[in-house]
């Protein structure tokens, strides 16, 4: 069914009153705060393990990548299996393979290779997660929804940065990972007890490979939808290159101990985008505001052709990331152009490339690292992410000037 954004923003306190996007809200919370202590502890013991700027940016990205995977060959699978099923049993998974990697009996090539197969299902997971949102939430409560997961991102990234460096610094990247495993097992225990059963969109067994790669197909050829996914994906992605040298750039200048700070700048700048933008902006200044918020993610970041130290680095990161609150402009209207039966393999898509696009931009930033500095691979992230919002700039205009 599609729905019409409200003509007044929502609030956090509409949102918040449905008992069951609470419930969600909570396992998100847990997982994001695990998988972001588990990125930071994985990294930066690869890095200390090798010193290559390659090999700290693939650990960055190796739970990235597996979008890609997972969104050519199970993606179909999200509309087709009931969201707490999906959510529960990758939880478990998470869990699994996190206390393997806190054991510390595999070496890092395999560690890496562990990290990427257990995350092939995280499309599916991700794709029944977002897909369940406007099931619980209307109008602009579903925009301010997702403006909710993505202050959540933003701040339980803070967190985890913060927790994750304090939790090495006092039991080391080991004890950092058993606490991603117990994260796991609460949330997985959370919606377990608390989340409601709700069935699969579509009740055909025609899922698979074939189907996954057909719908994803007719998702892309439609104009309407695939100006709308690119504008999502490509400037906020080609960002998170200079995310894969952040830990050697902090070695460049002098602080290996602010690779936190610095990581949980950019994440604060998302934090404060989104709770701005989205409580305080009405629908309509959003879609005005969308423009300039996709090009300022680029430009903060071609200031650190000058080498920043940490702490005015820390502030062109935050601007950096406050910009990627325009994609509230683009969240309603995605929404609106897709099938609803199609909805779990459409966020799916989004997300997967997302991802993808993700990944690679960071193991791109982490090899052109190995040839130049950091501070130039920052510089070209901020460069490329700028043109990016250029050639979306008409999808990134208001809804009535799309054909």
């Amino acid at each position: 069914m599609t729905t019409t954004p409200m003509a007044r923003p929502a609030t956090y306190r509409d949102v918040f009153a449905v008992g069951q996007f609470r419930v969600l809200f909570g396992s998100y919370t847990l997982f994001l705060i695990g998988e972001t202590v588990r990125m930071l502890a994985l990294s930066v013991t690869v890095y200390a393990s090798t010193g290559s700027s390659l090999m700290s940016a693939v650990a960055y990205t190796a739970g990235f990548l597996p979008y890609a995977v997972g969104g050519m060959l199970l993606l179909a699978f999200a509309d087709r299996w009931p969201p707490r099923t999906v959510l529960i049993g990758y939880e478990i998974l998470r869990a699994a393979a996190s206390a393997v990697l806190a054991a510390g009996i595999l070496p890092v090539p395999a560690m890496l290779v562990l990290v990427f197969v257990t995350g092939v299902p995280s499309a599916v997971a991700s794709a029944s997660r977002t897909a369940l949102l406007p099931d619980l939430l209307d109008g602009d409560c579903y925009v301010l929804g997702r403006a909710a997961f993505s202050v959540t991102a933003g701040g339980t990234q803070v967190l985890g940065f913060a927790t994750g460096g304090m939790l090495m610094a006092l039991v080391g990247a080991s004890g950092a990972l058993w606490s991603t495993t117990a994260t796991c097992l609460a949330s997985a225990l959370l919606l377990h007890l608390c989340l409601e059963h709700h069935p699969p969109r579509r009740t055909d067994t025609s899922a698979g490979i074939s189907d996954t790669w057909h719908l994803n197909r007719a998702l892309l050829r439609h104009p309407r939808i695939r100006a709308l996914l690119l504008a999502q994906w490509l400037a906020p992605s080609l960002m998170v290159g200079a995310e894969g040298v952040l830990v050697p750039y902090a070695a460049q200048v002098g602080a290996p101990g602010a690779v936190g700070l610095l990581f949980a700048a950019l994440a604060a700048g998302m934090l404060l985008g989104n709770l701005i933008v989205g409580r305080l902006v009405s629908p309509a200044n959003r879609e005005r505001i969308g423009r300039p918020l996709a090009f300022a993610i680029g430009l903060p970041l071609l200031i650190f052709m000058l080498h920043p130290a940490p702490m005015y680095a820390a502030i062109l990161l935050t601007a950096s990331g406050f910009g990627v609150s325009y994609q509230l402009a683009l969240a309603h209207r995605f929404l609106d152009a897709v099938p609803e039966k199609q909805r779990g393999q459409a966020f799916g898509l989004q997300l997967t490339g997302m991802m993808t696009l993700q990944g690679l931009a960071a193991a791109a930033g982490g090899a052109l690292g190995e040839v130049v500095t950091p501070a130039l691979v920052v510089t070209l992230a901020g460069g490329t992410s700028a043109l990016a919002a250029l050639v979306s700039w008409r999808t990134l205009g208001p809804a009535r000037r799309l054909l």
